[in-house]
């Protein structure tokens, strides 16, 4: 191991500037594994980081970073769909980008998610009324001390709302690999949200969904190469019923999604009432589009991110009695950190 660090800003996508141990990109299964063991056998931390779209560095890392590159798709067909084994290191919307063009659909409302296609089953990524379990066959993990692979089916990963056993029980010391997409020959669209539900379902095509996904994210959403962000910052709160009705016999106009017993609000519509779209602290700034995105408006430091999205959160929390949840990853020195508490 080194004694020099290395600098992390160009592998996470708010742009902090911070530093690990050391940083290795790794492309095969056997590199993954020779990281893992040079690590432990240092007493590093190690995290293994896709395209850094969804993690917060809160300070340097005290370990080793690996860039999780393993590639390749595998495609295979039978009478009722398209069977896809994707590598882990892959980019997700160029996986949509590469469906759409081969002619299978059912990834169109998932466009332009930034990050890695093994990132994908941590969060259960979701937008525009598709989420990942929807879709998603299996998933392949490495047990890094063992060297052992896991197949876990759909089930197994029990998939939530921006949640999954990868958040949990896999969360130290397990990798995922690759993952089994299953995309059904019979399409269906699905346009319940914002722009595509203007279209018409009669004569609608996939390529149109991906055309309006992209416009609709790229309008609300800064582009990280130009100004650092990990899209959402929060969860949209699941309230139950009494609660939500509470909120909506003072705001009727509130977008609101009925889920099974419970209400869905809109975080950044919350984050918008409390009137903070531009509030700014250190170089961290809510912006000025779209209030469910934090930015590194100048410079900002992980703590300056993190104080203002615990600033969010009461602002928030005093308004409406809902405590908003961060969608994102935060990483401490040695490791992912709750962070839940760390906003609190």
């Amino acid at each position: 191991m080194s004694s020099h660090t290395q600098a992390l800003k160009s592998f996470n996508t708010l742009g902090i500037d911070v530093t690990a141990q050391q940083v290795v990109i790794v492309e095969t299964l056997d590199e993954l594994t020779q990281a893992w063991c040079e690590s432990q056998q240092a007493g590093f931390p190690f995290l293994l980081l896709g395209e850094g779209s969804n993690v917060l560095f809160m300070e340097n890392f005290a370990g080793m970073v690996a860039i999780n590159r393993l590639k390749g798709i595998k495609v295979e067909e039978d009478d009722d769909a398209w069977h896809l084994h994707i590598g882990a290191g892959e980019n997700w919307h160029a996986l949509v980008e590469y469906s759409l063009k081969n002619g299978f659909s059912g990834l169109e409302n998932l466009a332009l998610i930034p990050g890695c296609v093994g990132s994908a089953p941590i969060q259960n990524i979701g937008a525009y009324g598709v989420e990942l379990n929807h879709i998603c066959e299996y998933v392949d993990v490495l047990t890094l001390n063992s060297g052992e692979i896991t197949r876990l089916s759909t089930e197994e990963c029990l998939f939530g709302y921006r949640d999954s056993i990868f958040k949990h029980h896999y969360r130290a010391g397990h990798a995922i690999i690759a993952v089994g997409l299953y995309l059904k020959k019979r399409w269906q669209p699905i346009m319940t949200y914002g722009d595509l539900a203007k279209l018409d379902p009669t004569t609608v095509t996939p390529q149109q969904i991906y055309d309006a996904v992209c416009h609709m994210r790229r309008s609300k959403l800064p582009d990280p190469k130009i100004t650092g962000n990990v899209g959402s910052f929060f969860k949209n709160p699941v309230l139950s019923k009494e609660h939500a009705m509470t909120i909506l016999q003072d705001y009727p106009d509130a977008p609101h999604y009925p889920q099974d017993n419970a209400v869905k609000l809109a975080a950044g519509w919350l984050i918008d009432q409390c009137q903070l779209k531009g509030h700014r602290i250190g170089g961290a700034a809510v912006h000025r589009q779209q209030a469910l995105v934090l930015i590194n408006e100048s410079h900002a430091t992980g703590q300056d991110i993190v104080s203002l999205a615990h600033y969010v959160r009461q602002k928030v929390g005093e308004k409406f009695n809902v405590w908003l949840e961060p969608e994102v990853r935060f990483i401490g020195a040695t490791g992912e950190k709750d962070a839940v508490e760390v906003i609190a």
